[in-house]
């Protein structure tokens, strides 16, 4: 059996699915090592998975970083993409570092897929890209990072071609460091995105088309396979704190923001449980990286970290600000969304919920911080919670999502490459 290395970074979101993957491939006989960030450690060797380091933790505070929720100027958005473009230059030398490590078949994200392309071409080996967002050029929608405000199928594959040219100016300087080290001829991050789909190599996407449908102008090779879940142990069970609180009364709503909103939690927790008071609800608040915090009431539990498969089915609605693993996590639980998008993607996902019908209206992030922000939510909450074919949608989305089996089409291209 051959050695896979699978590669990811960022969020928790970012990184959490390929566990999933790691696990079915290692259960399928192979081995499999997980290159990421320090504070995913722990769980991708509780996966039975080998760990290895990369830098640029997001996790590690840095002093000037800019909040998730900020606005840019022209300025601000050149500061950004300089930040953005360290980072990567920064990730592509441990990539490098865990690859030479030893591996026979690449396995890349997203965020890694750019710089991983590198590393097959200098280790002669196959990779396969594993994304959990569209990106390539589409007229069904525009740039899921630019919220997916469509602009005409001829604008949406103008947008598309456009947000590529951007992906390869950002890994410019990485892409041109990186094959020094490796010893391979210069060439520009666009001569090799575009060598490497030439080639011809199927893509994976890790996302459902109950949520998402394919699009049919992409080329055959671009696969959507259905969603990779975070793997969790098979006898984990919730924390006896919370199956307490859920036996004291009516199922709660989920409260979270993930990986946003870092430092802001006790605003954020204030008005959340302004906002379940006003609709007469109970809630569980997760921390996350904002800190949330919930003032003492019996109505209120603070949580830290826990299994979204566990959870989820057991409230009533869930709140949160729709990355793509936390969107899809809610519509597998088929309960109602109420999404507060704060950036990237996330007004993307938010408005496939709503058009699918399982979620209300999105209520961006930016809009809590109004006057009316309790009020409007509130409001998002009782429409979710006491509309029954908003839940009957959600179930029947769930039912679909329960028949696919995302991890196993990729253990089924991987033998396909490897025999």
């Amino acid at each position: 059996m051959p050695k896979i290395l699978l590669t990811a970074a960022g969020s928790y979101g970012d990184v959490a699915p390929y566990t999933g993957v790691g696990a079915r491939l290692r259960e399928a006989g192979h081995e499999v090592a997980l290159a990421t960030h320090d504070s995913y450690a722990p769980l991708v060797r509780a996966a039975g998975l080998e760990f290895r380091r990369l830098p640029a933790d997001p996790r590690t505070p840095q002093p000037d970083a800019a909040g998730p929720a900020r606005t840019a100027g022209p300025g601000g958005t050149r500061a950004l993409m300089g930040k953005a473009a360290a980072f990567l230059r920064e990730l592509s030398g441990g990539l490098a570092d865990a690859a030479l490590q030893g591996a026979d078949l690449l396995l890349l994200s997203t965020t890694t897929a750019p710089l991983g392309h590198h590393l097959a071409e200098a280790m002669r080996v196959p990779s396969l890209d594993l994304p959990l967002v569209p990106g390539a050029p589409t007229g069904d929608f525009a740039p899921v990072v630019g919220g997916g405000r469509s602009l005409g199928r001829w604008g949406n594959r103008t947008a598309g071609r456009l947000s590529l040219r951007v992906l390869d100016r950002l890994y410019a300087d990485a892409t041109r460091e990186l094959r020094a080290r490796l010893g391979l001829p210069p060439a520009t991050a666009r001569t090799v995105r575009r060598r490497t789909e030439a080639a011809g190599r199927p893509v994976l996407h890790g996302f459902s088309e109950v949520l998402l449908p394919r699009p049919a102008d992409w080329p055959a090779r671009l696969e959507v396979v259905g969603n990779w879940w975070p793997w969790h142990a098979p006898d984990a069970r919730l924390p006896p704190a919370v199956e307490d609180f859920l036996a004291a009364g009516p199922p709660p709503v989920f409260l979270g923001f993930g990986s946003m909103a870092g430092g802001d939690g006790e605003r954020l927790g204030a008005l959340a449980a302004d906002a379940l008071r006003r609709a007469g609800l109970r809630g569980i608040l997760q921390s996350g990286w904002a800190g949330l915090t919930a003032p003492e009431h019996p109505d209120l539990l603070t949580v830290g970290a826990l299994p979204h498969a566990l959870l989820f089915p057991r409230v009533s609605a869930v709140v949160h600000h729709c990355g793509a693993g936390t969107a899809a996590a809610g519509l597998r639980a088929g309960v109602p969304t109420v999404p507060v998008p704060v950036t990237a993607d996330q007004p993307f996902w938010a408005a496939r919920l709503a058009a699918l019908g399982v979620a209300t209206s999105p209520i961006p992030f930016r809009d809590l911080s109004a006057d009316h922000g309790a009020a409007r939510l509130a409001h998002a909450l009782t429409q979710a919670t006491a509309a029954p074919a908003r839940r009957d949608r959600a179930r029947a989305a769930a039912h679909r999502l329960a028949a696919e089996d995302g991890a196993g089409e990729v253990a089924g291209a991987v033998d396909r490459l490897t025999t």
